[in-house]
């Protein structure tokens, strides 16, 4: 069939290869050979004019022509599924389906347990893969994951919905001599060296700003990617860090030998929030399914509060 000269039976292939961005593995996910996919490929570039996928190292990458096209591909495909009512539909209790997540280190330490325990008990055949922020190109997110956790202070692409909110503490050693009836002054803040964290694509944090406003200048002597390793460098050392407190009450290891101090100024709070593709919500129950379990994960923290 065709359409004002398109072959929709490149539609399907088109959007894998977009997707995937590698020949192979669009032709893995579609159940075709390499050769089939290549001429695919092929008749997609006469048809376009365009190399849509161009060698780059030991991979492809999409020319700017594809990048363009990526989006109207998926909700092209999207709508016609809808309009044939060709959606797979999804029975958790049976579902062998692997959802791909991105969450920063702090949302797997505190989410991945939870969320493990309730998709056994509701979707014992499900599996997940997790990657970290940062490690994935943002353009690419949501075309090979199903959903991005992460603070809100960040931006990804695709919709965005608030998870749970939470707010900064410090931690230090127990035994760090500055600590006075379970307390921190400013001035303790000011002369003890800290460990601090950083994101990709965010020079100023919070934490940052906090010290700005009251004047002082860290001694910063260890700065690590993301929050969970502040846990383990301020053991036996007089360093001290701010992490989530959520973090806090789930860290187990070394418990001991860590205190959580309230900070001497006002709050600093961090909102965690996900990003996801809205258009499959429509067609897509599986994913929607993954989003509720999300949120459900969430509200089972409030109701045992």
């Amino acid at each position: 069939m065709a359409l004002g000269g398109f072959d929709l039976n490149l539609l399907v292939p088109l959007q894998a290869l977009l997707e995937e961005a590698n020949v192979t593995r669009a032709g893995e996910r579609l159940g075709v050979t390499q050769p089939t996919m290549s001429g695919s490929l092929a008749r997609l570039r006469r048809t376009f004019g365009d190399e849509l996928l161009v060698k780059s190292g030991r991979e492809f990458e999409l020319t700017p022509l594809a990048k363009d096209l990526l989006p109207h591909v998926q909700e092209t495909v999207r709508l016609m599924g809808s309009a044939l009512r060709l959606d797979d539909p999804f029975d958790p209790g049976t579902s062998e389906r692997t959802f791909r997540l991105v969450m920063s280190d702090y949302a797997i330490a505190v989410m991945h347990g939870p969320l493990a325990v309730r998709l056994q008990a509701q979707a014992p055949g499900v599996r997940l893969e997790i990657n970290r922020v940062g490690s994935v190109p943002d353009e690419r997110l949501l075309v090979d994951h199903d959903v991005v956790i992460a603070p809100m202070a960040r931006r990804f692409p695709g919709s965005t919905k608030p998870l749970w909110r939470d707010r900064m503490v410090i931690v230090a050693d127990r035994a760090n001599p500055r600590i006075r009836d379970g307390r921190l002054t400013v001035a303790d803040l000011a002369a003890l060296p800290h460990a601090v964290t950083y994101f990709a694509h965010q020079a100023v944090t919070p934490v940052d700003q906090a010290f700005n406003e009251l004047g002082i200048e860290r001694q910063i002597t260890l700065r690590v990617y993301g929050f969970l390793p502040l846990l383990f460098a301020v053991q036996g050392t007089e360093m001290v860090a701010f992490v989530p407190e959520r973090l806090t009450q789930a860290y187990r290891g070394g418990s001991n030998s860590l205190v959580a101090i309230q900070p001497p100024f006002d709050e600093i709070r961090l909102t965690e929030g996900y990003w996801y593709d809205e258009s499959r919500l429509i067609t897509d129950g599986g994913y929607a399914f993954l989003l509720g379990q999300l949120e459900a994960v969430v509200r089972d923290w409030h109701d045992g509060s």
